[in-house]
């Protein structure tokens, strides 16, 4: 990390940052994956609210149109619109992006993801949450790298989560080869996310490109995640345990936006830069960059996840490459 990004982590935020605090985006065109609900659809909302142009990438039809209505029925004349993405499937992940028809993409958030499910595969037969949380993630981000390339200031934000820092990161078990255990498999698959942003970074900056790659993580924050998907099969008990637990220990919704939102919109944000809740063990506060984490550091395992994550996926990322002309 450069000088320059340890004085900015040291004086940011030198006052709270709010959303209100977020400068116009009026012009600026973005994708928000999971958007349907949680920190997904409140970052969607914030960015329509200040103007910008915002894409609802969702997996399901149903519970994406009811986001969009409701996201346009908060903002009156937002720009928005929905498509479909499913991060467990990559021939979706494709459609997605060979669908895309705006030339240029200035921001993706890299939001969706699953958390502690049953075992399960992907379309693709990788482990659901190392298919869906990293490799999905890779995948879409590097098909659509030509169209934030055609951006004079492309910025890609990816969720990572608070968790992560109590990964023990086993190159030999991404796929759950050797036994499958959720929290251990959800912690590593979020340990990959930041591994992914910060080598996105590296590999930006080698190139001679503007973009920049964020990793944020929301702290404990109330979504479906562990109560929808696969887990809303787990049973009533299961079910009700854990809405009791997200309302008594976790944050509203819109705290745990905060992250995101403040990697994607604060105007001189240093790229590779990670960017965590301020309070104790990461779990609630404002946000603020962290350059002390083990995994920022580690460009070997970050630099061996990606040779893994171009042979599952089949995408290579195209940087420096030739890119649709700006609009």
């Amino acid at each position: 990390m450069t000088r320059a990004t340890r004085a900015y982590a040291q004086t940011s935020p030198s006052d709270r940052w709010t959303p209100d605090s977020i400068p116009g985006q009026s012009g600026r065109l973005a994708v928000v994956t999971g958007a349907n609900s949680g920190i997904g659809y409140v970052t969607a909302r914030e960015l329509a609210l200040r103007g910008a142009r915002v894409v609802l990438a969702c997996r399901s039809q149903e519970r994406g149109q009811d986001a969009l209505e409701r996201l346009r029925a908060e903002v009156p004349g937002a720009w928005a619109e929905l498509r479909l993405l499913d991060l467990a499937d990559l021939k979706s992940v494709r459609r997605f992006a060979d669908s895309w028809s705006y030339g240029r993409l200035d921001l993706l958030v890299n939001n969706a993801g699953i958390a502690m499910v049953p075992f399960s595969r992907t379309a693709d037969g990788f482990e659901s949450q190392f298919g869906v949380n990293h490799l999905g993630t890779f995948a879409l981000t590097g098909l659509l790298m030509p169209h934030l390339l055609a951006s004079p200031d492309p910025r890609v934000v990816t969720v990572s989560s608070e968790g992560q820092r109590f990964a023990r990161f086993d190159m030999g078990n991404l796929d759950a080869e050797r036994g499958y255990r959720p929290l251990f498999t959800y912690i590593q698959s979020k340990r990959a996310n930041l591994y992914f942003a910060t080598e996105l970074q590296r590999r930006a900056d080698a190139a001679g490109v503007s973009l920049r790659s964020m990793a944020v993580a929301p702290g404990l924050t109330r979504s479906n995640v562990l109560t929808g998907g696969a887990n809303s099969a787990r049973g009533r008990a299961y079910g009700a345990l854990m809405r009791l637990l997200v309302r008594s220990a976790f944050r509203p919704t819109p705290e745990g936006a905060k992250t995101s939102l403040y990697a994607a919109t604060v105007p001189d944000l240093p790229g590779g830069s990670y960017v965590v809740p301020d309070g104790p063990f990461q779990l609630r506060g404002e946000p603020v960059l962290r350059s002390r984490e083990r995994a920022v550091r580690d460009a070997d395992t970050a630099h061996r996840l990606w040779a893994i994550s171009e042979r599952l996926t089949g995408v290579v990322y195209p940087m420096p490459a030739d890119v649709p002309s700006r609009d």
